[in-house]
This record gives structure tokens, C-alpha cells and sequence, in this order.
């Protein structure tokens, strides 16, 4: 990488986010059992980045190779398939290394926590004897050894199953043949004893490695290992749309078991050396040395998740993040009647999903509701969103569900709601040949004698329970009228397999997204040049897009302040001297999952924010449906800003991109206090269930609640190669604002009954003074004439 390239790889870019992920699993900062855990997550995220992404590279490279055809390269680095899985190879090598290196220091402090795991390598004759007998006893009658020769082909290996693999000596002076044990995942993976105070736990596929001899005969073995394949998962679901007449879940069914079966991408070896057995292995599975990996580790990590399982159930709090529940409302909340009164925005998942679930069974016995639509992309195994929906069918409305079965390594699970939503009564479709809809919507149509009504939901992640406590996500409903009738065009549209081309404060994808946020990146660059002190706040999972990158030079070089919170891949570099100067990039990765999506655009007057279910990947912004709302509520406006700059706070979670493309992590100065961009959202939002409505403030709330000074609004400094992230300009809580003196609040009390929302408070940033914004506005009605009409109104 050129050191004035703006660009980073892809690829190579998502690795460092999973180095970031490992880097938890050696932090002290982190409790032990959470450490351990991140190290299990470490370990399946890369999993899939093999079954996807590799498996992806390397089906394109082979075509490239073996048919001749042109050589696609990534339109940012310019690297070829090839290239890029030749990059990939050593920096996932580092990275085990530096997996095996945290891996042993978390079993020493285990140990020191009264959690032993049993070195078969260096056992007492008691306890030799002890696990002989148990091996014999409980594994040895369920294994199913196998030898491959002459005579005897090789089996298929499953994918992510561990095999013990052994180098057998023939009787023939130079025959050799290969015994395979596969470690079935349906067998137990851990077994734990108790034994001198503490608790010892051994895996199942350690203890058939060191008595394989038991198995095969201690003259016949001359190599053994254990070893794990990992395949290519990447579908081709346009391969099996071939056949029409065949219905689309029979066909995803069909591609599901078509997955098991595809090309070996990685082989991984413990404990090394074994040479001829991975030469035997890799010969069958069609692999080159490059794609082995030799650790000192186990090839799967996630029996931590059951090892910390048991540690939480004997009562050890102290080796866990603090308990920390979604708050509930107060026992009488009611969203559907809070949200004809305001819009509302929950943040998950330090806010319930509950009320939103309340919301939609009551829609399904409220007799004015005559249909409910929603997107569902990933559902809970047990889902009581599903459960509302059908119990809505049955009740008689109409109930519309896209189910998106293309939502990868939850296919399955979407093809078995399908099948019960219909059996409901219940309309499913599927969306798009071309696009995944991956858009978070719901719709719920009211018909009364006033005529039609909506109350619309738009959020930053699935309708599932289980995530929603989780993933940090933000859900924002609403009773707006037009918003409610954008999302029925766009419901209209998915029915008909028909792209959105208008909207007007929905963001649609592909057609209404990317160009909506270029048109806002633009009016801030505008004005800029003009001199307004003019700023982005950007918070995402991941940026690829090379013309939204394009764009964000564009606006670091007209001294456009733009900071960026991107959890995962990030294919732009902050801070590259004439380029991307004005740019800073943080990554928050800590005990939740950051998934939400908020952008924010400041032209030196108004601030105009978004929240969207995409990010700025190429995939979201060009091949999928997704769907985004601009929020106008003055004080959600102000939430959301609030949110964007306790993150930008943060110095527990944080690491800030330097210019080379690394990460640092972020350390409080010295004397400064901690900030936890995460944990801090309880107290952010601890009053947010009951917050009064603006026009009921009482001067005494609202000096509780001031208006930040300059000072306070610019973040706190952090020991970091970056400058210190300046504040975006504060949106004013109406409540905060004082009244003016002549007023009488009749205009607050006119727009409430026209559902109309107030202009949006114009002030300066507190990073650099301007002059007030001047609005000019019509002549005011003398007071008798504004009541007549007022009653009119009622009327």
C-alpha cells in the first residue's frame, strides 16, 4: 500500500477488525470469562470470512485461471482475486499466532481461577489411568475409525468437523496408509471433573489424539494430528433459478445441502508437526501449503461458551461484565398511543424490545387495524414477532411478510417461518431475483372514520429478540402520515419486484440511498466553502463504496470536519496528508455488538440526520433493498446527536485509525475519567421512557437540562495519535430553549393539533461561533383571528 493511497483492501481491512475482536481476549480490563469468549468469537468470525469471503475469491480466481477469462480486479486497490488470497494467507497466519500466544495466557488465568484444563501430555499415572478408563468407557464405544489405502477411498470430510488424522505403517517396508477418526460435533465436546478443589476439563478430540494408540496399535502409527476443513459456503442462487417451475424455498433447500459439498478453502492442523499427513490431506482436498495452518490451539474455540456456562451457573460474578438488562417502560406505557403524540426512537439493547412487541399484539386485536407488513430478514429461533404476525392472520387482517431466504446461515431457519406464516394465512414473499432485502420495515395500516392512518417503524437491525440485547440497533416509529405513505409505496413496490425511485424522507436503496447521502455530503461541502464552519458524524458497520470514499476526500480537502465511527471493514484512510486530513476514524468494538447506523450532516446551521438498516458497503448501497428515515423530531435529533458524540468520547472501547491504516487504541489522558460509549447509554437514557412532552416543560425542568457551553460540548482529549474529535453543533431540545418573552405558546399548541413539526433550532457550533441564522416569516395574525382559525382547525 502506496503511502498517499486513500484506499484500503477490503479484505485485508476486515482482518484487522477481527484483530481487534482477538485483542479483547488479552485485555485486563476485560473480565477473564468475557476475554475467553471473545477469543470463541475471534475464532467463528474468521470461520466465516473462509466460507465467504475466500470461498468467494477463490471460485473467481479459479475461473479466471482455468476459463481464460478476463482478470477482475477491486476497484479501490486494483488487486486481483488472486492477489487478494495471497495477501490474505500471512496475515491470518500473524493472527493465529497471536491467537495461540492469548489462547495460553487465558488457560493460566483460568487455572489460577480454579479452572484447569487437563495436559494429557504431562499426567500423573493416577490420572493416566483415570482418563484410559474414561476414554474406554464413554468415547471408544462411539467412534468410527477409518482407513484409507489401495482399497479403501477417501471419505468426505465435513465441514468445521475435527477428524484426528494418522500416518499408519504398512506391513509392506515402504506402504503407507491414512486411519481417520472423525469427532462427531453430535458427541459431547467437553467433559469436566472435579478434583483437588478445583474444576479440570479435558476436550474429546485431545483425549482420542493421545490414546490413539488404543486404536490403531502403538507400532502401526507414525504421524498423528488432529485436523479441521473449512469449505467454501458461498451459494450461486442464480445457478439454481435455472428451473423455474421450481419453487423458490425447494430451490434454497437444495443449494443449502449443495453448500455441505463445495471446494475445501483452509485446512487446519494441531498440533504440528505431521508433514506427511498434510501432505496426504492436502493432495485429496486439493489445497496448497499456503492454505494450512498450523496452531498450538484448539481448531475450534467455541467450547468456551460452554466452559463460561458453567462458570456463570456455580456463582462466579466477578469473572462477568456486571449484569446489565434492557430497561423496561413504566408498567402503562403504550407505543401505539405514545407515538400519535411524538415520534419515538428506542435504542437497543439498553431499551426493551418489548413495547414494540406489545405494539404489534395489539394491532392484531385493535379492530381499526386492516394490515400489517413487515421485512424479516433474521428471526429468533423463537420468535414472538412471527407468533404476533400470524396471530394477526388469524384474526383476519392482512398480514404481509417479505421473508428475505437468501440471509446467510439463517436460510433455513427463514424457510421454516415461510412455511408457518403461511399456514397463518399469512402473505409471504420473497423479494428480488437481483437484490437481497435487507431493509427493516414495518407498516401498520389503520382505517377509521377520519380515513386512513399509519404507524410506520424503520430500523438499524432484525426483528429478533435474541439480538436485540445484543447489538446496539435504534428503532424509530412514527405516526407520520407521509412517512406512513412512502412505506406503503415502498411495500407496493416489493410486491411487484419493483425498485423505489421517489422518496422524500425515507432512504430507499438502490435508487434513493447512496444519492440522497451524496446530495447531503454535497450541501455540507457547499458550505464549507463558504466558509461555515460545516461537519459529518458517520457511524456505520462498514464503508467500501468507492464513490461515497470519493466523496468523503472530497469534503476532508474543502475542511469539511468528518468523523467516522466504523465497527468492522473500512476501506478508506484518515488522515493522508492532502487528502484525507480533516477525516478521523474510530472503531468502538466492546461488550455489545455495534450494529447501528446514524449519519449526520451539519452545513454550519441545520443539522439533517439519518438512521438506515445499510451501511456504506457497495453490496448495500448498489444490491440490496434497504430502507433509512431522516428523523425531524427535535429532540430524537437531539438523542441521536447525543449518542454520536458519547461515542466520540469514548476511551474504553475505542481505537483510532492512524494514517498507515492501524489502529491505536484509545487511552484516557492522565487525570482524565473513563468514558464507556456503551455502558454510558444507561444513564443517557435512564429518564427516556418518561420524558415530558415539550410543550408541559416547567421552567424548573428546563434548568435542569441547559444548554451545553462551548467547552463542554468539545470532547474529552484522548492519548492518541489523532486530534481530539470536535463537537458536531448541538440540535437545542425545544424544552431547552427558554420561551420568548412576548409569546404566549399558542404556536406550539397550534402545530400539536396539525401534527406538524417545529422548525428545528439554528445554532452555531460550539467548535466556532457563527452569526445567527435570520428566517424570515410571515406577518403575525392579531390574536382573535389566530383563535377562530385555531377552532376551525378543531372543527
Amino acid at each position: 500500500m502506496s503511502d498517499d493511497t486513500i484506499f484500503i483492501n477490503r479484505e485485508l481491512s476486515w482482518l484487522d477488525f477481527n484483530r481487534r475482536v482477538l485483542a479483547l481476549g488479552k485485555d485486563k480490563n476485560v473480565p477473564l470469562a468475557e476475554r475467553v469468549k471473545f477469543l470463541a468469537i475471534y475464532g467463528s468470525n474468521l470461520d466465516e470470512f473462509f466460507m465467504v469471503r475466500v470461498g468467494s475469491l477463490q471460485e473467481r480466481a479459479n475461473l479466471e485461471q482455468e476459463q481464460g477469462k478476463k482478470v477482475k480486479r477491486e476497484n479501490k486497490t486494483n488487486m486481483s482475486a488472486a492477489e487478494q488470497l495471497t495477501a490474505i494467507m500471512p496475515k491470518t497466519a500473524q493472527l493465529q499466532e497471536e491467537c495461540d500466544k492469548y489462547y495460553a495466557k487465558a488457560l493460566e488465568a483460568l487455572a489460577e481461577c480454579g479452572w484447569r484444563k487437563v495436559d494429557l501430555d504431562h499426567l500423573s499415572k493416577e490420572d493416566e489411568h483415570f482418563w484410559k478408563k474414561y476414554f474406554q468407557t464413554e468415547l471408544f464405544p462411539i467412534l468410527s475409525p477409518q482407513i484409507v489405502d489401495n482399497r479403501h477411498p477417501f471419505p468426505f470430510l465435513r465441514n468445521q468437523e475435527i477428524y484426528l488424522g494418522v500416518l499408519l505403517k504398512e506391513k509392506h517396508p515402504a506402504g503407507q496408509s491414512l486411519g481417520i477418526i472423525p469427532i462427531s460435533s453430535q458427541m459431547e465436546r467437553m467433559h469436566v471433573v472435579k478434583k483437588d478443589g478445583e474444576t479440570q476439563f479435558a476436550l474429546t478430540e485431545e483425549l482420542v489424539l493421545h490414546f490413539a494408540a488404543s486404536i490403531f496399535g502403538k507400532e502401526t502409527i507414525q504421524e498423528k494430528c488432529l485436523f479441521r476443513v473449512t469449505r467454501n459456503a458461498d451459494i450461486d442462487v442464480k445457478e439454481g433459478m435455472m428451473d423455474h417451475d421450481i419453487d423458490y424455498r425447494e430451490i434454497m433447500t437444495e443449494l443449502l445441502k449443495r453448500r455441505r459439498k463445495l471446494a475445501a478453502v483452509r485446512l487446519q492442523i494441531t498440533p504440528a508437526p505431521a508433514p506427511e499427513v498434510e501432505r496426504l490431506l492436502c493432495n485429496r482436498l486439493l489445497l496448497t501449503h499456503k492454505r494450512v495452518f498450523e496452531q498450538k490451539s484448539p481448531l475450534d474455540l467455541s467450547f468456551f461458551y460452554k466452559l463460561t456456562g458453567r462458570m456463570e451457573a456455580e456463582g462466579r460474578p466477578e469473572l462477568f461484565y456486571p449484569a446489565a438488562r434492557p430497561m423496561l417502560p413504566p408498567p402503562d406505557y403504550d407505543l401505539a398511543a405514545e407515538v400519535q403524540k411524538h415520534d419515538v426512537l428506542l435504542s437497543y439493547p439498553y431499551q426493551s424490545i418489548r413495547p414494540f412487541i406489545a405494539m404489534l399484539k395489539k394491532a392484531a386485536h385493535d379492530p381499526e387495524v386492516i394490515s400489517i407488513k413487515m421485512t424479516l430478514y433474521r428471526m429468533a429461533r423463537e420468535s414472538q414477532i412471527v407468533q404476533a404476525l400470524m396471530e394477526a392472520a388469524e384474526n383476519g387482517k392482512e398480514v404481509v411478510a417479505l421473508v428475505e431466504l437468501r440471509a446467510r446461515f439463517d436460510e433455513q431457519n427463514n424457510i421454516d417461518w415461510s412455511k408457518q406464516l403461511e399456514s397463518a394465512g399469512c402473505t409471504v414473499i420473497y423479494g428480488f431475483d437481483d437484490y437481497k432485502v435487507h431493509s427493516k420495515l414495518t407498516l401498520i395500516t389503520k382505517k377509521s372514520k377520519e380515513g386512513y392512518s399509519y404507524i410506520t417503524q424503520i430500523g438499524t437491525g432484525n426483528y429478533n429478540e435474541k439480538t436485540s440485547e445484543l447489538y446496539t440497533d435504534y428503532s424509530f416509529i412514527t405516526a407520520d402520515h407521509g412517512i406512513g405513505e412512502e412505506a406503503s409505496n415502498v411495500f407496493q413496490n416489493l410486491a411487484v419486484q419493483k425498485l423505489t425511485e421517489e422518496s422524500d424522507r425515507m432512504l430507499v436503496a438502490p435508487l434513493r440511498f447512496k444519492s440522497v447521502l451524496l446530495e447531503e455530503m454535497d450541501r455540507v461541502i457547499a458550505a464549507a466553502r463558504m466558509g461555515r464552519p460545516a461537519s459529518m458524524i458517520l457511524k456505520n458497520n462498514s464503508i467500501s463504496d468507492r464513490d461515497i470514499i470519493l466523496k468523503l476526500q472530497e469534503a476532508s480537502c474543502a475542511g469539511v470536519r468528518i468523523d467516522m465511527i466504523v465497527r468492522g471493514i473500512c476501506c478508506v484512510r484518515a488522515g493522508v496528508p492532502g487528502k484525507t486530513e480533516n477525516l478521523h476514524i474510530r472503531s468502538l468494538v466492546g461488550r455489545y455488538l455495534e450494529h447501528g447506523r446514524i449519519y449526520s450532516f451539519f452545513d454550519g446551521a441545520h443539522t439533517r440526520i439519518y438512521i438506515a438498516s445499510g451501511d456504506f458497503l457497495t453490496r448495500n448501497t448498489e444490491c440490496r433493498v434497504e430502507v433509512g428515515v431522516r428523523v425531524e423530531d427535535p429532540v430524537l435529533v437531539r438523542k441521536l446527536t447525543d449518542i454520536l458524540q458519547l461515542q466520540l468520547r469514548d476511551n474504553v472501547n475505542a481505537r483510532e485509525m492512524r494514517p498507515d491504516g492501524s489502529y491505536q487504541k484509545v487511552k484516557p489522558a492522565e487525570g482524565e475519567a473513563l468514558v464507556n460509549g456503551q455502558m454510558g447509554m444507561y444513564e443517557l437514557l435512564k429518564n427516556d421512557w418518561t420524558q415530558p412532552e415539550p410543550w408541559r416543560l416547567s421552567a424548573a425542568v428546563q434548568e435542569k437540562q441547559p444548554e451545553p457551553s462551548a467547552e463542554a460540548a468539545k470532547p474529552e482529549p484522548a492519548k492518541t495519535e489523532a486530534a481530539p474529535a470536535a463537537k458536531q453543533a448541538e440540535v437545542s431540545h425545544p424544552e431547552s430553549a427558554a420561551a420568548p418573552e412576548s409569546g404566549d405558546r399558542f404556536d406550539q399548541l397550534e402545530q400539536m393539533v396539525n401534527h406538524k413539526k417545529r422548525t428545528e433550532p439554528q445554532l452555531a457550533p460550539a467548535a466556532k461561533p457563527i452569526k445567527p441564522v435570520v428566517v424570515e416569516t410571515p406577518a403575525p395574525r392579531n390574536r382573535l383571528k389566530r383563535i377562530l382559525d385555531f377552532f376551525r382547525l378543531r372543527r
